[in-house]
């Protein structure tokens, strides 16, 4: 969170208090405004005002009147623009072009009257064009002015509020869940993207789907020739027409799009450079607790859960005599395996250097995925009504979305192989859609089928995630460090050339590691228990989520875990503080190094943990600037065996250095 750009915005706005304000209250102003408010991000912008906020760089009151007061005059000024132009702001661009925009603000202010101003407050789409509506209609002031300064209130403190409490709780949430929040929050991004995505471009098509079968048609009558090949697919006495040119059209765009991603790659002869630094970037996210949890989702993709779902529905079918669609979903589901097994061994694809064998260019994982959720909702969306068709492909781009986004995270896949992956199974399941759509007519009964469907892959999905989290694990540790020290030169000099921190980019995580270990762990952990250490399993989700458990004492609450190179830790050891709300640990994880007679060696870090309760919900411990008593205190504990201190040449910092056992010979 704390990246250049943020430092230099919040070292501005602590400079700058009252033109921070000036600025808040100007984005608040242009969202308002008719026209303007349609492209003004003001739901991220407002997020990072609020999470500025609660990190302490700008006053919340102070913010909350000025976004408030923007709000309440950029809705006045729209309620003056249409009260003054009146019905002729329909003849005026841009409102002459997209006169859609009135029309959606106008049937919700007929809809709902008065309320309709604080409801549209929290609907973007028409956001901005209601207090023009309600001007143009000669609502009077009085009836207007009161609704929309209590909407501009809620709305701004609404807007506001997931960032100043994110921005509250950072410091102590990122402290000890260390990348898990940038994690999740990646993940729910991309889900939303997926899903914005999806839903605008399903009803931009069925919006314009008229239109697009009207030029069709005009193209069919000017090349009769190649026409009367189209023309098959737009006959307009065929009520499934708009459907069909909709998928035609996604196949023609999905066609263009995979084709130049495949020439893309072949002509690098490799993953691209944008491949390289998502998958760094997300291999540095690793993090014991997210690890299970991906490595789950992941498995969203594997037979054991999507095959269960797909026999279920085939069996369906079958058993309801609909012949034809249960041709068409074996054909999706055999020809599409088939041909990306095909694919995959055509194009010989370097694979991430942490994917093991078997997971190549395109992913058959979520093209698999893709496919079967993907014509699924071909085979259900025209049963439903209106605009709820839209639903099943929402489905299937949320579990293609999750699938791809862990293995992404594992390192199973560059993000061309996913992106490749996915274009594959739509092109595939397009051409399969049309094909269905222009033989089937009969609408059957979906609900038992999706009922079956969707229930089948829940259970299979929770009936395997856990079976093979272990295993899948297992094929994307982190690699075994290729730096080779010899034992004696690493006591003697060698061990200045290991980090002396860990490599984050926020420095309030940059531990100092202070510690390096040669030989097993068990004795120092026996000495150390002896010393009234105590050893901490690592937690957990259900250790995590014990956390906001009030009545767990606080010396009971776990430590959270913390990585260093995608390296879990190895040990965990805490020790009790001066007082209740105080506390030492020491961490280890396998060095970035190994020595070459074959001795484990390790590094650590001595923390004093302080007991913090953030937004009084949770029970966490979170480590503060050490006046070094840990390491001493660990120092002391360990004096039994053969060690050394030396400072760090890079920082400094004292090392303690110790060996658990003698160097082996002949070195």
């Amino acid at each position: 969170m704390e990246s250049a750009w943020l430092e230099s915005a919040t070292a501005w706005i602590s400079a700058h208090p009252t033109a921070a304000g000036a600025l808040i209250f100007l984005i608040a102003f242009c969202d308002a405004l008719v026209i303007l408010g349609i492209v003004v991000p003001a739901l991220p912008l407002l997020f990072a005002v609020g999470a500025l906020i609660g990190l302490g760089h700008i006053n919340g009151p102070y913010a909350l009147v000025c976004a408030t007061l923007g709000a309440f005059i950029g809705d006045g000024l729209s309620y003056w623009i249409g009260r003054r132009w009146g019905p002729q702001l329909r003849s005026r661009w841009p409102f002459s072009r997209y006169p859609q925009w009135l029309d959606s603000g106008e049937s919700m202010f007929r809809r709902h009257g008065t309320k309709s101003i604080v409801i549209a407050r929290f609907v973007g789409a028409v956001r901005p064009f209601v207090p023009a509506i309600a001007g143009m209609l000669h609502m009077p002031l009085r009836r207007y002015a009161l609704p929309s300064l209590a909407a501009c209130v809620f709305w701004s403190a609404s807007f506001l509020a997931p960032g100043w409490v994110l921005g509250a709780s950072y410091n102590a949430v990122a402290a000890v869940a260390d990348r898990l929040a940038i994690v999740l929050g990646t993940l729910v991004v991309a889900i939303a993207l997926v899903w914005a995505c999806v839903l605008y471009t399903w009803r931009w098509f069925a919006a314009h789907a008229d239109n697009l079968l009207s030029r069709a048609l005009r193209w069919t009558r000017a090349h009769p020739h190649l026409g009367r090949y189209a023309a098959a697919l737009i006959d307009p006495n065929r009520p499934e027409s708009p459907s069909l040119v909709m998928l035609a059209a996604c196949l023609l765009a999905i066609s263009w799009a995979w084709f130049t991603l495949l020439a893309s790659l072949l002509a690098s002869g490799g993953p691209l450079a944008i491949d390289h630094r998502v998958h760094e970037f997300m291999w540095n996210l690793r993090n014991p607790l997210a690890d299970r949890l991906m490595a789950a989702l992941a498995s969203l993709g594997d037979a054991a859960v999507l095959g269960p779902a797909a026999v279920v529905a085939l069996g369906y079918l079958l058993w309801r005599r609909r012949w034809m669609a249960a041709t068409h979903w074996v054909a999706a589901l055999v020809f599409g395996l088939a041909l990306t097994a095909l694919l995959e061994q055509a194009i010989d694809m370097p694979r991430p250097p942490t994917a093991p064998e078997g997971f190549g260019f395109p992913s058959v994982a979520v093209t698999m995925s893709t496919i079967v959720f993907g014509f699924f909702a071909v085979l259900i969306a025209r049963e439903l009504p209106g605009r709820t068709r839209v639903w099943p492909y929402l489905v299937a781009g949320i579990v293609t979305t999750l699938l791809g986004f862990a293995r992404l995270y594992l390192g199973a896949h560059w993000p061309s192989d996913l992106v490749g992956g996915t274009l594959f199974g739509i092109l595939w399941l397009l051409m399969l859609g049309i094909a269905y759509r222009r033989h089937v007519a009969r609408s059957f009964w979906m609900r038992p089928l999706a009922i079956l469907f969707y229930g089948t892959f829940a259970l299979a999905a929770v009936w395997h995630a856990p079976r093979s989290v272990d295993a899948l694990l297992a094929k994307f540790e982190a690699a075994t460090p290729t730096t080779v020290l010899a034992h004696e030169q690493w006591w003697q000099r060698d061990w200045a050339t290991l980090p002396d921190q860990r490599n984050e980019r926020d420095i309030r995580r940059r531990w100092p590691l202070d510690v390096q270990v040669a030989g097993p762990l068990e004795p120092l952990r026996a000495r150390l228990v002896t010393q009234g250490w105590r050893v901490q399993p690592q937690a957990d989700w259900v250790a995590t989520v014990g956390l906001l458990d009030e009545d767990t004492p606080a010396r009971e609450q776990p430590v959270l875990p913390a990585t260093l190179d995608a390296h879990a830790e190895t040990l965990l050891l805490l020790h009790d503080g001066r007082d209740g709300n105080e506390q030492y640990a020491l961490r280890l994880w396998q060095a970035p190094a190994i020595l070459n007679d074959g001795t484990p060696l390790w590094v650590g870090t001595t923390q004093t943990l302080r007991l913090s309760r953030p937004l009084d919900s949770a029970v966490l411990w979170l480590p503060e600037k050490d006046d070094g008593h840990a390491h001493a205190l660990v120092k002391s504990a360990l004096k039994d065996f053969e060690s050394v201190e030396s400072p760090h040449p890079a920082s400094g910092a004292p090392v303690l250095r110790l060996r658990t056992a003698p160097a082996t010979s002949g070195q």
